[in-house]
């Protein structure tokens, strides 16, 4: 990569973008010990954006937390680094009828106390995920109403309706099975403070805000993984995480965003890889309250004043791609013959103009204070077209409560969000933004509803084709939200490392190598 900091700094100036210091988010990791893993020689040091907020798998839905449970429990399904859904705990899958699917299982497969995973235990999980007592967060198996095991290797689950995609969720957060026997000893909080799975490492110790050590387990059904040990661990800010890559207390950091990983670039002993990622970000717009985003044309307009491929150049370092109506490129669904807006401040005016805001007006963009660098040179942006945009950053927790609130307006006017678009089907980017019944939903349309319809329900892959399409298309004319791009998955590493992450970069280290 080559995107130094003085030619980042002309395009910022040059490009009118309003951004202050550019200093790190809170995002990276830092340094730990491991000698409890198998000590320093072949165990893998990993940091990333923090801690898991639990290790119990049915009660979290964030990816920092499934990055490190991946590697304690398997799923049913799997996502290959090829892309492709492959099996998991399951052999097979297949539809029996219009509401239920049908998995056949792995045989001889055993959790790390030696219980069985078996059909009952994957009929418990999935009712245990569902039970409102859980009050899990994991809102992909919405359509699950019932699992029946059929024989001892052998389970149906039962929708509501068709769901096309159900063994893609099952390829993370639903798809977790966790032992039943075990569940029942040692209670909830007991398996939060020590998991036991199935996966290719087994639980050693967490000590919270600085390490979580895992050991690898010899009798995982895919082979024991050639390192001993992985440890993840969190950390302030860019320059702790460089002063750990250098002093050899983290092999591999995670979850950067360009800014900080530029703020790595160039220095001893640090390699930066970027891979092509699916995590997509956007501006949700409200166009429900009063205000003139309520107007098409006013959010037209600000699709028109975000300069884009800009906006990456200057901020994301050239570490992402254009989307040009939500659904990004790798994900079932996307249409190349759908083009971006043409970025033109003139068009803006004329549009704010013709919707009677000739001198522009006044709103709010929120955004959690790690993206605070995007937020910044949107509303410089948008000050270009006349359109006054304070930034209101929250602390991430703030942030992340109130998007997942049942009140639509808690993040204000406009914010800034992403989705990791892991199932690499469209439907994970619009379940919960589009259509009007949904929790994030913020503009209602009987159109889009109905190919809502479609894509989530229907049997035939042309046919929710063709509705993704109609949808995009149908977003590209009414601009619910301002398109931005997905994001590269940046690392950065030491020279031990071998390992590389599919598109939605989760850290499942089953295949990773260390150089010794």
């Amino acid at each position: 990569m080559d995107h130094s900091r003085p030619a980042r700094r002309d395009v910022l100036r040059t490009g009118g973008l309003l951004l202050g210091g550019l200093s790190a988010p809170v995002l990276l990791g830092g340094c730990g010990t491991t000698a409890a893993a198998g000590g320093k020689g072949n165990v893998l040091r990993v940091s990333q954006p923090g801690d898991p907020k639990t290790l119990d798998p049915q009660k979290q839905g964030d990816m920092v937390s499934m990055n490190v449970l991946i590697n304690l429990f398997d799923t049913l399904t799997t996502r290959g680094r090829d892309n492709e859904l492959h099996p998991g705990l399951a052999l097979a899958w297949k539809p029996t009828g219009r509401r239920t699917w049908r998995f056949t299982l792995r045989p001889r497969v055993t959790f790390h106390n030696g219980e069985a995973c078996d059909a009952r235990a994957v009929a418990f999980s999935i009712k245990r995920l569902l039970d409102p007592a859980t009050k899990s967060p994991i809102v992909e198996l919405r359509y699950v109403e019932d699992v029946t095991v059929v024989d001892r290797l052998t389970v149906d689950i039962h929708t509501t309706v068709h769901d096309p995609i159900l063994p893609a969720k099952l390829s993370l957060f639903g798809g977790v099975v966790v032992p039943p026997r075990h569940l029942s000893e040692v209670g909830d909080a007991g398996f939060a403070e020590r998991p036991v799975g199935t996966g290719p490492f087994t639980f050693v110790r967490w000590q919270r805000d600085h390490e979580l050590v895992l050991r690898s387990h010899d009798g995982h059904w895919r082979g024991r993984p050639s390192i001993d040990g992985l440890v993840f661990s969190p950390a302030p800010n860019a320059s702790s995480s460089l002063a750990a890559l250098q002093s050899g207390g983290v092999d591999l950091v995670a979850g950067l965003t360009p800014d900080a990983a530029q703020q790595l670039e160039g220095y001893s002993g640090v390699t930066l890889d970027g891979y092509t990622g699916i995590r997509t970000s956007y501006v949700s717009l409200n166009t429900l309250e009063r205000g003139p985003l309520r107007d098409r044309r006013v959010r037209r307009a600000l699709n028109h004043a975000v300069d884009v491929p800009l906006l990456i150049k200057a901020v994301a370092g050239g570490m992402a791609t254009e989307t040009p109506a939500l659904v990004p490129r790798g994900a079932f669904g996307f249409d190349p013959t759908v083009k971006p807006f043409t970025r033109s401040v003139r068009t803006a005016r004329a549009l704010l103009a013709d919707a009677g805001y000739p001198h522009g007006f006044t709103t709010t963009l929120t955004a959690s204070n790690v993206d605070s660098n995007v937020a910044e040179a949107l509303s410089g942006l948008l000050a270009e077209a006349g359109v006054r945009a304070r930034v209101n950053l929250l602390d991430p927790g703030t942030y992340a409560a109130r998007l997942t609130s049942d009140n639509p307006g808690a993040l204000g006017p406009m914010y800034l969000a992403a989705s990791t678009v892991w199932t690499l089907d469209g439907q994970s980017i619009v379940q919960s933004n589009v259509r009007s019944d949904r929790r994030q939903s913020r503009w209602h349309s009987e159109e889009a509803d109905r190919l809502i319809d479609v894509e989530e329900l229907s049997e035939d892959p042309g046919e929710r084709k063709r509705a993704f399409s109609d949808l995009q298309r149908l977003m590209r004319e009414e601009a619910p939200f301002v398109f931005l791009y997905q994001m590269d998955n940046i690392f950065a590493r030491n020279d031990r490392p071998r390992w590389k992450p599919g598109a939605a970069g989760v850290l499942a280290m089953h295949s990773a190598e260390i150089s010794r």
